[in-house]
């Protein structure tokens, strides 16, 4: 038992910690349209504000995070793949490629907002976007059709097995 009391002790620091970092995130980073913005400075959506409510930070019912999907779906999205943000005013293409990790967290948040063919049609769409060998880069450029970035990509293998395995279950 005496292991307990640290474990528990730490588990009350790391959420009370998480509540303060969510507060002030709330206070200094939450768009007027209700998404999470990219900084306080910087009113953009980024497709990495879908985490929270991917990893559980935020219910998935939570007004921002399904706020937070939808700007996502409408200024980051083509074709079923999601640019991290927009750079500047240039078309999303011609700034970098689309990111494969986004595209298979677009996939987990639509599932966990119950949107099965949307999050299976993110699935599929970014699954396929390997190279010959099977391994995933960092990025894909929609229009051309090809792998850009650093390859292999770790991170991109394992967004999406995790994601896999979440359908699964």
């Amino acid at each position: 038992m005496a292991a307990a009391a640290p474990r528990r002790f730490l588990a009350d620091t790391c959420t009370a910690l998480a509540d303060t970092l969510l507060d002030a995130a709330e206070r200094t980073s939450l768009h007027p349209d209700g998404h999470w913005q990219r900084t306080p400075d910087d009113p953009s959506v980024d497709a990495a504000l879908l985490l929270p409510g991917v990893r559980g930070a935020l219910p998935a019912a939570d007004p921002c995070t399904r706020a937070t999907l939808a700007a996502c779906r409408r200024e980051l999205a083509d074709d079923h793949f999601l640019h991290r943000f927009r750079h500047d005013e240039r078309p999303l293409e011609e700034a970098e490629g689309a990111f494969l990790l986004c595209g298979f967290v677009m996939a987990l948040a639509e599932h966990q907002q119950g949107r099965t063919v949307e999050a299976y049609r993110w699935f599929e769409r970014n699954r396929g976007a390997c190279g010959a060998s099977g391994l995933y880069a960092e990025e894909f450029d929609i229009a051309q059709r090809r792998l850009r970035g650093n390859l292999p990509q770790a991170f991109v293998h394992a967004l999406l097995l995790e994601t896999a395995a979440r359908f699964g279950e």
